[in-house]
């Protein structure tokens, strides 16, 4: 059997809704495809909520749930600055069972990221907080209605941009992307549309310089290295049906640049996954989601995808190891 990892996140979020919805509604159709869900998390915490939502897990359910306690009691709704410490504890746990080989990838609830920078926790989100533990260089790239949208830059101020993008960083961006969709996803030959940062790609370097002073050469290295990519496209032309037909992925220069296109695409159902990890890790495309929290309402449609898509990465490296 198959395990996957899956972090319960905030606890004061719809993440423990979504995980335990999951895994109350799929045992079987999940079993049937060799896949047993490892929720992580506070037992306690998981058992009261199961208990609010309603939902029924089995004694073979519970027996996977790995207990990480809790440092102070959570409400639903409620954020509590002491668990900061706690959930990120989830991740790590996550990440050791995918090192180790115990978990073949690990799938990622929503967290809070003020809650755990009000508690003196530097952290700016899942992706750098996993390539800061794996010491590697990490791609952002979310999935939704087939369309694959990777990020040059992910949590950065948008005045701190431009000189984040250079030729090294958009070469090694280019290399994982090319890379992961290769490995992960089966693609013998991946073709990457690389969106301009300037308007108009910066109509000629009256717009500004970086797309002719950095994202070209960059381009003619990934070109040169055998990597199929063409741009800088203009980003304002480049998300409609003609130019994105035949490509595998589009390589944004900036965060919203590229993801309110792809959540408008399928919100809900879109998947957030780390590329360039030694392990494979998907996430939701949501947040936490206080309000919803113990409600019932919470839609785990986001979660289902991100475990859809993480076994077929599982099913993919297998392929090709």
């Amino acid at each position: 059997m198959m395990h996957l990892a899956l972090s319960t996140g905030e606890p004061a979020g719809i993440g423990p809704d979504v995980c335990l919805m999951l895994a109350a509604n799929t045992e079987n159709s999940l079993l049937e495809r060799g896949v047993i869900l490892q929720l992580i998390g506070d037992r306690d915490l998981l058992q009261s909520r199961a208990h609010r939502l309603g939902l029924t897990l089995t004694p073979a359910q519970w027996s996977h749930c790995l207990h990480v306690p809790l440092a102070v009691p959570a409400q639903a709704g409620v954020l509590d600055a002491r668990n900061a410490g706690y959930v990120l504890q989830l991740l790590d746990e996550a990440v050791q069972r995918c090192i180790d080989g115990r978990c073949a990838a690990m799938v990622t609830a929503p967290v809070q990221k003020s809650v755990i920078n009000d508690a003196g926790i530097a952290f700016t989100g899942h992706t750098e907080y996993l390539a800061d533990k794996a010491g590697c260089d990490v791609v952002m790239m979310l999935a939704a209605g087939g369309l694959r949208v990777a990020l040059a830059t992910t949590h950065l101020a948008l005045a701190a941009v431009p000189a984040a993008i250079t030729i090294p960083l958009l070469t090694r961006v280019l290399h994982i992307i090319d890379n992961d969709l290769r490995r992960s996803f089966g693609i013998a030959r991946p073709r990457i549309l690389m969106a301009g940062l300037n308007p108009h790609s910066g109509e000629g370097g009256h717009l500004g310089r970086e797309d002719i002073e950095v994202l070209q050469p960059a381009l003619q290295q990934a070109r040169a290295a055998g990597i199929q990519v063409e741009g800088p496209l203009p980003a304002d032309t480049l998300f409609t049906p003609r130019v994105l037909q035949g490509a595998d992925c589009v390589l944004a220069m900036y965060h919203d640049q590229g993801l309110p296109v792809l959540k408008y695409a399928g919100f809900g159902e879109a998947v957030n996954i780390t590329l360039g990890l030694p392990y494979i890790r998907t996430s939701v495309d949501h947040g936490t989601a206080l309000d919803l929290a113990g409600t019932g309402r919470a839609d785990p449609g986001s979660l289902q995808a991100a475990i859809d898509i993480a076994l077929e990465m599982v099913r993919h490296r297998a392929a090709s190891a």
